[in-house]
Parts: structure tokens; sequence; C-alpha cells
């Protein structure tokens, strides 16, 4: 969802500059002025290393951690004195901490027993829930019977039962093994679409985020470091930050001059409109192309990587840092040897200057 049309979608959340500081001498705040909105049936992702307020900014939204400073505000309103169980925000954890001894019924009609739901629109929902998370007929199971997978559709179904107006997820699938953590994400994302909820969600899988996420907000230290569009973040990291969190490793000082900038590995090709001046740039591993030795910048392959789609070639110049490349496997050199490398300007991302 763009800037533009959040700004036209009905606002779901706010937080204006909200601070969290845990007192702790000579330490950043947990949250440090954090400004960050959500559109209703958006869904967001939060990522970023811990220790840098992801999940701090979860329990500030939920009313689980008093804010020092700033406001949060759900559908205009703030929340200041709101306890959670008033909020209307859903929360599922990445224990899941579904009750042993009810069944699976029973976990998923929680929280309409708490609101005073009737019998039948307990029952009503749960049967709708479990078809709609993929366990229809398993509302008598045991929750000891269940695989982990299915105990985190439970909870899915416990969390969305009393239909919260935000749904807030936090390392929702971290305890799942990889094949079935990117089945589950693509079911979640179908899901969340089909009933309109609102999801704000923490994680530290870059690869859960940008598949689930309509939006990706990166935070470091407290901050939002980037907030865009999974494609425009990982197109256009804002940082040297940005960029080595996914995972980009060719960042390097450079001075612009006209079409060029000069890094440690010579000159490297710049997009057209690059300001002149200091900066730092990211060359994407798929901008970096194999050559002879003698037609590019010489390098010795020091260790090659399979990765299904691609080989993944660590190159170390003459001089100057190591360089990540990707290439077909058809194409991919062997460890030891000789080869050249130029530079794609269409994969060169400027970066600025800020520190790191």
């Amino acid at each position: 969802m763009t800037a533009q049309a959040r700004t036209a979608a009905t606002e779901m959340l706010r937080l204006d500059g909200v601070t969290v500081s845990f007192g702790m001498p000579g330490t950043h705040p947990a949250l440090d002025g954090v400004d960050l909105d959500v559109a209703a049936h958006e869904i967001v992702c939060v990522l970023g290393p811990s220790g840098s307020g992801k999940s701090t900014l979860l329990r500030v939204v939920a009313g689980l951690q008093h804010a020092d400073a700033g406001a949060v505000l759900l559908e205009g309103r703030d929340q200041v004195g709101v306890p959670t169980h008033r909020r209307g925000v859903g929360l599922m954890f990445q224990d899941h901490q579904l009750f042993p001894q009810r069944d699976v019924a029973g976990n998923v009609a929680f929280g309409l027993r708490m609101r005073g739901s009737s019998r039948g629109e307990q029952q009503r929902t749960v049967t709708e829930l479990l078809d709609l998370v993929g366990l229809p007929g398993a509302a008598g199971r045991a929750v000891a019977s269940l695989s982990g997978g299915e105990q985190q559709r439970v909870a899915l179904a416990r969390a969305l039962a009393p239909r919260p107006r935000l749904l807030m997820l936090d390392e929702p699938l971290g305890q799942l093994d990889r094949g079935l953590r990117e089945r589950l994400v693509v079911e979640l994302r179908r899901l969340f679409r089909e009933l309109g909820t609102t999801v704000l969600a923490v994680t530290h899988d870059q690869g859960e985020a940008f598949a689930l996420a309509d939006r990706v907000v990166v935070m470091r230290d407290g901050r939002i470091a980037q907030s865009g569009s999974p494609l425009e973040v990982w197109q256009r990291p804002a940082s040297a930050f940005v960029a080595r969190f996914l995972g980009f490793d060719n960042v390097v000082e450079a001075s612009v001059q006209g079409e060029s900038a000069a890094t440690p590995w010579g000159k490297v090709p710049v997009p057209d409109g690059t300001p002149d001046g200091a900066c730092r740039l990211l060359v994407r591993p798929a901008g970096v192309r194999l050559t002879s030795a003698a037609d590019g910048l010489p390098c010795t392959v020091v260790a090659r990587t399979f990765r299904g789609t691609h080989v993944a070639l660590l190159l170390q110049p003459a001089s100057g840092p190591q360089v990540e490349a990707a290439c077909p496997l058809h194409e991919a050199p062997e460890t030891g040897d000789r080869v050249g490398i130029s530079f794609a300007a269409e994969d060169v991302v400027v970066l600025g200057d800020a520190e790191e």
C-alpha cells in the first residue's frame, strides 16, 4: 500500500513520538520518538535485529508496556489509560500460549466467552475459523495431540475469534521449520485478505516479512530506519545498515563524479542523476558481472555456495574488500579460479553518507 493509498484509507493505528526508556544509563531508549501509522486492512511487518525495539513497540500498542512519551491512537482515540482487554486488539505470540487443559474449541472460543457471547455464536465462530485456518473437524482435539503447525493455526483462530480491529503477531512462525513457515505465511496473507484484518507483526525473518507484508518497517536502536513496500525496501535500502541487515555485503565508501564513483574496487558506474560527492554504494550481487581476468577487475574465487536458483560467489580482489556475486550454475567458476568482474549501474544503489 502506497503512502497516498494509506492517506486515503481509514487510519487504524497511529504512533506519535512514542518513547520508552527502561532507565539504564548509557543505553539507547527501547523506543526513541517513533512515528508510525497503519491503515485499516493493511499488513505491516516490523523487522530489526535483537534489541531494535520491535517487540517493545508491539507491547506499547497492546497496552502491556507504558510509554514514557508520545501517544498511541486506535481509530483516532488516544489509548492512554485504556487497559489491554479494552483496546480491541488481538495478540498472538511465538509460543502460542494455548491452554493445555482445554480442547481446540475451548481455546478458540476463549475470547468469545470472556465477552459473554452466546454458546451458539461461539460454536458458529469456532467452526468457521477452524475451516478458514485449515483445521475442519478439529474442535474436539486435545492441544497436546497437535503438531507445531496445527497449534499455530489454533492460536491464530483464537486471536481472530473476537474479531479484533487490529491483530498483532510477535514472531508468530518462529518455532516452525522453514518449509512449514513458507507454506503458512502464504496462507496467512490469503486469510488476512479474506477477513479484511489489519495486522501489525514483528519478526526477525526477512523472508517471512517480505512475503506477508504490504509494508515493511525496519528498526534500529529504537528508531525506524526505513519504511516502504517490500519491493521498495529490497530494491532501494535507505542506508548501509538496512542494506547489511537485508544481507547485502557489497557496501563501500565512494566518491561520485559524473557517471561513476571512485571506490576501493576502482571505478563503479552509478545511476543517472546521482549527485557528485561522498556517499556509500551498494552493489547487488546480481550486478557483479563475471569477465575474463584480463577484461575486468581481477579476483580470486574464495568460496562458492549453491543457492538452488543460482550460485553465490565470494571473490577477493588484489586490493579492497571481498565482493559477493551471483551467477547461473552452469557459468559458476570453481574455488581458486581467477576471474574478472565489472559492475552494472542498474544494480548499484546510492545509500548516502549517514553514520553506521
